[in-house]
């Protein structure tokens, strides 16, 4: 068997920022399993922006997840889509990028052992991933491999909805991700110069070259190997067919919050009682793998236009063909752009200390699977809480490595997030019925105004929410129970030689589309890795309501400082 330094277990969004930065070392070798095929440069799916329905729900480059019937939404099975192609679920996500708010790492520093985990830490990295083309300052980086473009949020749609916002009460904010996330503007996104850029495009390809890295596609892991509690390796299935194993000094699994924990536990690492009821035997007593499961759930509130406004014509078969040409050979017109160029977040009341709720416009009526309502031209907001008390898990069913886990997210079923269902959509009713909208709305078409009382918003969510596409938290940071990996290093603890370095990693979901923060943990971990010196933290002011509740211990003299700021704790 050949041996490398490292094995990269995924080739997506982690698994391409770690091959970048682990294999910059000529003196280190490094291989990467991708278990999807190459990102053709030519597949005009995954690089047209536009384009983003076709990619999820293909065998091709989906792993067409399903979870197990949801009790609280009447037995449904929620459809979810994993990127099963280098770059991940980056290559076939909606490239809106988000980071979360500060006060998402702070909370993520608040748990033992954690402290190196906040806001000031995390930021540094934040700003080394990324070319931010609206400008650089404190909280923006310009000199990364990621680059940024704002939604130019041209239409009138786009207009009327940031106007909306401010009649409803709502503040505008110039930078999500800068020193203000709460209130409404135009989003970063993972497009540049009209392509998707992946983080295989971004991290990946442009090192491909180098002589000490190897990337192999249809490699699918199927096991770890194992001396007592270290691990020395990986077996793999080539294109389904030839079996292979290959030596590592370490295995880092990138293969995000499903297919990570799936492969702790065929590997013995996890719940006792789980493994053992399998047959298999254990290697490390974690019960904490498959945890701890954490998403988003969003619904579609949906408006027809009266006004031709929207991008809905071009949706029609007889305009793909012109469609296509403009960008394949100009990168430009409706192809260009992923449209979701603006949106916002806001607190749902003040007893909550930042935003919960968060809101992605879109100019055109139409749902993930490229289907839509009657309605020739509409426009819709993409809702759902951020912060959900609910959790769920994940099992391997037997153990054979093809066969999906069975995994529950337990959707609506605690009183909290019942409420904030029921308080976000008057939210985005409330703004979808300002004045701004007045020349454009034909009325509310989804879920109408038959939907009133709290009962049937909830029904209509448990009918019609879909996944936001964000499972993470199944093998967490952290030094209590039910942890996985230690924050420090990444390893699995109890367990040599493995470290675990994606979505699964992190402790709670962040506020927002989680690709940014799977990056910003990537390129953190690299250095803990590598056992480069980590960049020092920035001490920057971020916003925070004054109304909010006190985000420190009581006692504390930060939570004495002036409204609307706070400055990180200097860890």
């Amino acid at each position: 068997m050949k041996r490398y330094d490292y094995v990269i277990v995924g080739g997506g969004s982690a698994g391409s920022v770690l091959a970048n930065r682990l294999s910059a070392d000529p003196g280190t070798s490094v291989l990467v399993l991708e278990a999807g095929h190459s990102d053709f440069r030519i597949d005009p799916f995954i690089h047209m922006p536009a384009a983003l329905p076709f990619p999820i729900g293909s065998r091709f480059y989906d792993w067409r997840y399903r979870s197990e019937p949801e009790p609280h939404m009447g037995g449904r099975e929620v459809f979810h889509a994993r990127g099963k192609v280098l770059g991940g679920s980056s290559s076939i996500n909606g490239m809106i990028f988000q980071r979360g708010n500060p006060l998402d790492y702070e909370r993520w520093a608040a748990d033992p052992g954690m402290e190196t985990w906040d806001y000031a830490h995390c930021l540094p990295y934040f700003k080394r991933m990324e070319t931010c083309t609206s400008g650089t300052d404190a909280w923006r980086g310009g000199s990364g491999p990621l680059v940024l473009e704002r939604g130019p949020a041209t239409s009138p749609l786009f207009g009327a909805f940031l106007e909306a916002a401010q009649q409803a009460g709502h503040p505008l904010t110039d930078d999500v991700n800068g020193y203000r996330q709460e209130g409404f503007g135009k989003f970063d996104r993972n497009v540049h110069r009209g392509r998707r850029l992946s983080a295989a495009r971004a991290y990946l390809h442009p090192v491909m070259s180098r002589p000490n890295l190897t990337v192999q596609t249809l490699a699918h892991v199927t096991g770890l190997r194992t001396e007592g509690n270290r691990v020395v390796g990986v077996d793999y299935v080539r294109a389904r067919r030839a079996r292979r194993s290959v030596e590592a000094g370490e295995v880092i699994l990138c293969g995000g919050a499903i297919n990570t924990p799936q492969l702790l536990q065929l590997s013995g690492i996890g719940d006792p009682e789980l493994l053992g009821s399998l047959g298999i035997d254990v290697v490390a007593d974690l019960p904490g793998v498959g945890a701890n499961l954490q998403d988003h759930l969003e619904v579609y509130l949906q408006h027809a236009a009266s006004q031709p406004v929207s991008i809905g014509p071009w949706l029609k078969h007889r305009h793909k063909p012109r469609i296509g040409a403009e960008w394949l050979f100009g990168r430009r017109g409706v192809g260009a752009s992923n449209h979701f160029e603006a949106g916002g977040f806001i607190r749902s009341n003040d007893q909550v200390a930042y935003p919960n709720l968060m809101f992605h416009f879109l100019p055109i009526a139409i749902r993930y699977d490229g289907s839509r309502p009657g309605a020739e031209h509409g426009y819709q907001v993409h809702i759902g809480p951020m912060y959900s008390d609910v959790r769920g898990w994940l099992k391997i069913r037997s153990t054979d490595p093809f066969e999906h886990p069975a995994m529950q997210f337990n959707y609506l079923s605690t009183e909290n997030d019942r409420r904030e269902w029921v308080e976000i959509v008057r939210a985005a009713r409330e703004i979808l019925e300002q004045p701004a909208f007045a020349p454009f709305s034909a009325g509310e078409i989804s879920p109408g105004p038959e939907v009133e009382t709290d009962e049937e918003i909830l029904d209509w969510v448990a009918k019609d929410a879909e996944t936001a596409l964000h499972p993470s938290c199944t093998a967490a940071m952290g030094t209590g129970p039910n942890s996985v990996l230690d924050p420090t290093s990444m390893r699995v603890h109890g367990v040599q030689g493995l470290r675990v370095v994606d979505a699964s990693a992190m402790p709670y979901v962040t506020n927002g589309n989680i690709y940014a923060p799977v990056m910003m943990l990537a390129e953190k971990a690299a250095d803990l890795i590598a056992g480069n010196t980590p960049l020092d933290p920035l001490e920057v002011p971020y916003y925070r309501h004054g109304a909010g509740m006190p985000l420190w211990p009581a006692g504390d003299p930060r939570n004495d400082a002036p409204a609307g700021t706070v400055r990180g704790p200097g860890r």
